[in-house]
């Protein structure tokens, strides 16, 4: 435990004020909402950005761009990321998983990219794969294979 994780001892804990019990009190009649307002009625509050009735500045900015619902979004994930296995090992989805180089929701699949170096011979099996990271694999005698 932290210093900062220590609760507050009951003794410096106060009670929260009690607004309307009389003028004495200091919060009495307008209970500290001051006068007349919005602020001052009973359910009286605005929405967030809400600019007492000009235009929001989230209205008033033009809009950008536009998001494809078709995309595809894979997790990536680098040759040299692959170093962490034996040699001669069928990599795929769920050792990778398993080891935890991919979340476990994935959405679509994997790509392999060329980032790193890779010196083991390894069988891997990927949705994706880029030239660079094709050729590393081969070159340490590996295979890449596409699923699906």
């Amino acid at each position: 435990m932290k210093l900062n994780e220590l609760p507050a001892s009951p003794a410096n804990r106060k009670a929260p004020k009690r607004v309307g019990r009389g003028m004495a009190t200091g919060t009495g009649k307008t209970s500290g909402r001051g006068q007349k307002g919005q602020k001052s009625r009973s359910g009286g509050f605005h929405k967030v950005g809400f600019e007492g009735g000009q235009m929001p500045l989230q209205r008033r900015l033009p809009k950008r761009g536009f998001t494809n619902i078709f995309r595809k979004s894979y997790s990536l994930i680098n040759v040299g990321d692959l170093e962490a296995f034996d040699s001669g090992t069928e990599i795929n989805l769920e050792l990778l998983k398993a080891k935890g180089l991919v979340r476990k929701n994935i959405q679509v699949g994997i790509k392999l990219l060329g980032n790193g170096e890779l010196t083991k011979k390894l069988n891997i099996s990927v949705d994706r794969v880029s030239k660079s990271a094709k050729e590393k694999v081969e070159n340490a005698g590996g295979t890449v294979t596409l699923s699906a």
